[in-house]
C-alpha cells in the first residue's frame, strides 16, 4: 500500500436519511458504510473525470494559470494532464514565421494582403 492509498479520517455531515439509507443498503449487501462511501465517491470521481464538460474546465483553469500540473494531474490523469502541458507549452511559443509555399496557391487564388505596420501603433 503506497503512502497516497493510506486510509485518511474526513469528517462531513449529512442530512440524516441518506445516512439512514446507507445503513440500511450496507446492511442489505452486508458491507461497511465506510466501504459504500469510498465505492461512491471513487465512481464520481471516475465519472466526473471522464466528462468532456469537466475536461475542459481543467483544461481552461490551467491554461490561464489557475491550476497547478500537479491538481491538473489529480484531476484528469498522468497522461491527459501531460498532453495539457504539452499543448500549453506550443499554445506559449510564438508563432512559426513560414512563409507560405511558391509551388501550391494555398488561397485558391482569394488571398488578402494585410499589412501589419499599421497593427504596431
Amino acid at each position: 500500500m503506497s503512502a497516497s492509498d493510506d486510509p485518511r479520517r474526513v469528517h462531513f455531515q449529512s442530512p440524516e436519511y441518506l445516512v439512514d439509507r446507507l445503513d440500511a443498503i450496507a446492511e442489505l449487501f452486508d458491507k461497511d458504510r465506510t466501504d459504500l462511501l469510498v465505492e461512491a465517491i471513487r465512481e464520481y470521481i471516475e465519472e466526473t473525470a471522464d466528462s468532456e464538460t469537466f475536461q475542459e474546465l481543467v483544461a481552461t483553469k490551467y491554461y490561464d494559470d489557475q491550476l497547478e500540473f500537479e491538481t491538473v494531474k489529480q484531476l484528469v490523469g498522468a497522461e491527459t494532464a501531460q498532453r495539457l502541458r504539452l499543448l500549453k507549452a506550443d499554445l506559449e511559443d510564438e508563432p512559426l514565421d513560414l512563409a507560405a509555399p511558391e509551388d501550391v496557391d494555398v488561397y485558391d487564388g482569394d488571398a488578402t494582403a494585410v499589412d501589419t505596420a499599421d497593427d504596431d501603433r
